[in-house]
């Protein structure tokens, strides 16, 4: 068994922090990833398609609703501002796990290094620990993003309360479905899941070319209170950090890990803005936190929806993978429980187990008193996916490299620092304080 630190980073975004994250990691470790002096045999094609895959989820179906809160010209500029940020914070990931390995013996690089490596070489035990409880916290805000997501959307076809899905319908079955130890049996709901988020774009672009009359009558801008909010959806829909590492490290040319990161980000922003201009210029003010639930009442749009539900179901799994595992190292660590299972050997697997359950009922509690999807992924994006994509990137250069940098790329350093910061602080703030008062 992996140590949790290699666990927890099999982010799936949801994107959207993502739903195929654990099992690139899966496959990549195999291939020693994490060493210099190991070669990663993915083409610059394979991971191209891999970092989309990682970043692309059903969080991008919030972007219109974020438009339309910030405004169409506002929401774009957000959305290429936080993908030119996440993209350089990759980066430095990059640069300071190549600082490590180069002040490593051979026998040290062999070791697969991941984000929470990182907090630990830069600060220690606690270092480790508070980085890989950020991760386990924006997985846990993504797998409650999917279950927010399924009800409401079965809400819209079936015209039932989200909760009752919740609970009469998705808690049994992903009880059942948590104790599935084998990732690679849930793959091809991973894959089905992909191509239904493409179908369900496909068809909300299709429908909104049909309602555009005077599209660009819409507001532009709607004051800088609208920015914390479409940035924090749009972090969110960018949150693969927890890949970055391991995609690098698969490529047989990890020179040109840089380039082809680029080029995806690229598409991806382009992709995003231009999906979240759609939305909200066709429905303007009616605009809603899901764009699916914007559709027609008719077959093909209940089909993507149902097909939606049916593939986040299955990958919901996926999701929760690292937290199982998270919960239970610690679990196992624990001195009493480790005298129940030496008394009796089934007392592991069923401790398991239960553990697995326990964490599922929280989090479809959790699922059941979010109000709405789009206000809880700006609130996620702002708060846990900010300090992974901005603050601790900026925060591990500085530690590892802090000393050999020129004075511009410190001072870049910084800036993104007290940036994370304060959008952080602010964007929780306008989704908790600002956005609970105008509803």
């Amino acid at each position: 068994m992996e140590e949790p630190s290699s666990r927890d980073e099999g982010k799936v975004k949801g994107e959207e922090p993502n739903l195929n994250a654990c099992l690139l990691d899966s496959e990549s470790e195999g291939r020693g990833e994490g060493s210099r002096r190991r070669r990663g045999t993915a083409t610059s094609a394979q991971t191209l398609c891999n970092i989309i895959v990682s970043i692309v989820g059903t969080g991008v179906l919030g972007l219109p609703y974020a438009f339309r809160v910030a405004g169409w010209v506002a929401g774009s500029l957000g959305v290429a501002i936080a993908g030119l940020a996440t993209f350089y914070c990759m980066l430095l990931l990059i640069e300071c796990r190549d600082k490590i390995e180069e002040e490593e013996t051979e026998a040290e690089s062999e070791n697969h290094h991941t984000y929470g490596d990182l907090g630990g070489k830069a600060f220690g035990s606690t270092g480790q620990y508070l980085t890989e409880l950020l991760v386990l916290v924006s997985q846990a805000g993504g797998s409650v993003a999917y279950l927010v997501f399924i009800g409401q959307n079965l809400n819209s076809v079936f015209s039932s309360p989200p909760s009752l899905f919740i609970f009469a319908l998705l808690l049994p079955l992903e009880i059942v479905l948590s104790f599935i130890r084998s990732l690679s049996s849930l793959a091809p709901f991973s894959m089905f899941a992909d191509v239904c988020n493409v179908l369900a774009m496909a068809i909300v672009i299709k429908e909104d070319l049909q309602l555009f009359d005077h599209p660009f009558s819409r507001n532009g801008f709607n004051g800088l209170w609208g920015l914390p909010f479409v940035g924090g959806v749009a972090v969110f829909c960018f949150e693969g950090f927890c890949m970055t590492l391991a995609l690098e490290a698969s490529m047989a040319e990890r020179r040109k890990f840089r380039w082809v990161l680029g080029q995806a980000f690229v598409a991806i922003t382009f992709t995003y803005v231009f999906f979240g201009i759609f939305g909200y210029l066709a429905y303007g003010d009616e605009t809603r936190d899901i764009i699916t639930l914007n559709l027609p009442n008719n077959w093909s749009a209940a089909a993507v929806k149902v097909g939606l539900c049916i593939a986040l179901t299955f990958t919901f799994p996926i999701m929760m993978h690292p937290i199982h595992e998270i919960v239970e190292a610690k679990l196992q660590s624990n001195l009493f429980f480790q005298k129940i299972c030496n008394r009796c050997r089934a007392a592991e697997y069923v401790g398991v187990q239960i553990a697995r359950a326990l964490v599922v009922v929280l989090l479809s509690i959790v699922a059941s008193l979010i109000p709405g999807f789009g206000s809880f992924i700006s609130f996620v994006g702002s708060t846990v996916c900010a300090l992974l994509s901005f603050v601790l990137p900026a925060v591990f250069h500085l530690t590892f490299l802090g000393s050999s940098i020129g004075l511009f790329k410190k001072a870049v350093d910084y800036c993104i620092l007290v940036i994370g910061l304060v959008f952080a602080a602010y964007g929780t703030y306008d989704v908790v304080v600002s956005r609970s008062n105008k509803s």
